[in-house]
C-alpha cells in the first residue's frame, strides 16, 4: 500500500518551474525520484526524512523535509506533511536548501 500524493498550489508551481527550465533537468529527475519514494516509503533511508521545526501545515500538521539531493550546492528539498487523511501525503513546497 502506498500513499496518495497531493500538491499544494505552491508545490505545483515549484514543480512546474523545475519542469519548464531545461537547466534544471537533473534536479527535476531527483525531485521526481524523491516523490516516488515518498509515495511508497516516506522513511526511505536515502530521503533523510526529518521533522522541520520552523514550519507547520495549514491545520498545524508537522512538516517533514526529504532530501532530493545531498552534498550539492543549493540541493533541493521536498517539504511535506501527512494528510488530509491517513493515506495521503501533501507536498507543501519544493525548493533549494538555503
Amino acid at each position: 500500500m502506498g500513499f496518495v500524493i497531493q500538491f499544494t498550489s505552491r508545490a505545483k508551481t515549484d514543480l512546474a518551474n523545475l519542469q519548464n527550465d531545461p537547466a534544471l533537468t537533473k534536479r527535476l529527475k531527483a525531485v521526481l525520484k524523491t516523490i516516488a519514494y515518498l509515495q511508497t516509503n516516506p522513511r526511505h533511508p536515502s530521503l533523510n526524512t526529518h521533522k522541520y521545526q520552523s514550519l507547520s501545515g495549514p491545520n498545524g500538521e508537522a512538516i517533514f523535509e526529504a532530501y532530493a539531493e545531498n552534498n550539492t550546492a543549493g540541493a533541493y528539498r521536498v517539504f511535506w506533511y501527512y494528510g488530509p487523511d491517513t493515506a495521503t501525503i501533501t507536498i507543501f513546497s519544493i525548493s533549494a536548501h538555503p
